[in-house]
C-alpha cells in the first residue's frame, strides 16, 4: 500500500489518457501478455493504475510489482489528433 504522497504523485505521472505498454506482469493467474498497449482511464486510491488494454480486457496495473512504460509518442500523436480540424476552404 502506498501512503497519499505516493498516490497523487501516481495520479500525476499517469493522468486519463496516458498511453502505456506492459513490459511484464508477473503475479497475475492471466497476465496481460508483454509488449501489450493499453490506455490509463484512471489511477485509484490506492495506487492501482487501471487500463484499457488494446487487446479489448481492462486491468489494474500494480506499480512496484508490474513492468510497464510510457508511451510518448502515442500520447503526443493523440493530444494532436484532439486538435479540432481547421476549415481551410474559402
Amino acid at each position: 500500500m502506498y501512503d497519499r504522497e505516493k498516490i497523487n504523485t501516481l495520479k500525476n505521472q499517469y493522468p486519463k489518457g496516458t498511453r502505456i505498454c506492459l513490459d511484464s506482469m508477473d503475479n497475475d493467474p492471466h497476465p496481460i501478455p508483454s509488449g501489450t498497449k493499453g490506455t490509463v482511464e484512471l489511477v485509484d486510491d490506492i495506487g492501482t493504475i487501471h487500463c484499457k488494454f488494446d487487446d479489448g480486457r481492462y486491468l489494474g496495473i500494480i506499480p512496484d510489482e508490474d513492468s510497464f512504460h510510457i508511451i510518448h509518442d502515442e500520447v503526443q500523436t493523440e493530444e494532436l489528433s484532439e486538435e479540432p480540424e481547421m476549415n481551410m476552404s474559402m
